[in-house]
């Protein structure tokens, strides 16, 4: 079953059950899904996103939500921050498991043992290969670091 259908199926059991602030979570994320359909209509591409594509737009909302969690703490409105919390725990089932920091670094030396790659140069064609492997499952924020110690 694609993401796309899972999320659907989650959409009409929250409504059934009147899990409301599980339903307006998974109504924000099928949102961005058919946002995302949109812009890809007008680029010419085609009509249908893929796994890898909701992959990439749930991981990007939830570092939105840890972004805003944040500022809302440093902001003393901890009510609102806890909703983003909520908002990521309901995201995050749809997100394969991340991985670990050994795992991470384990899959970094072998895209670049893979990738024949030996200098920082390199390093475009690492992460290249790791985001089509790994997308969802580790933060690309931390990888690129880890990658440029490894190439230097």
């Amino acid at each position: 079953m694609d993401m796309r259908t899972r999320v659907s199926l989650a959409l009409k059991d929250a409504m059934k059950n009147k899990e409301a602030a599980r339903l307006s979570t998974l109504r924000l994320i099928n949102a961005a899904i058919k946002d995302k359909e949109i812009a890809m209509r007008g680029e010419g591409e085609g009509a249908e996103v893929t796994d890898a594509e909701v992959l990439a737009i749930l991981g990007k909302m939830v570092k939105q939500r840890h972004e805003s969690a944040r500022a809302y703490e440093e902001g003393g409105r901890l009510e609102l921050a806890e909703k983003e919390r909520a908002e990521i725990v309901v995201i995050e089932e749809y997100l394969p498991k991340q991985l670990s920091e050994a795992e991470t670094a384990a899959a970094i030396k072998a895209a670049i043992s893979e990738s024949d790659a030996t200098s920082i140069r390199d390093m475009g064609k690492v992460i290249g290969a790791l985001k089509a492997k790994y997308t969802g499952q580790m933060d690309f924020g931390k990888v690129g670091p880890m990658v440029k110690d490894m190439l230097g």
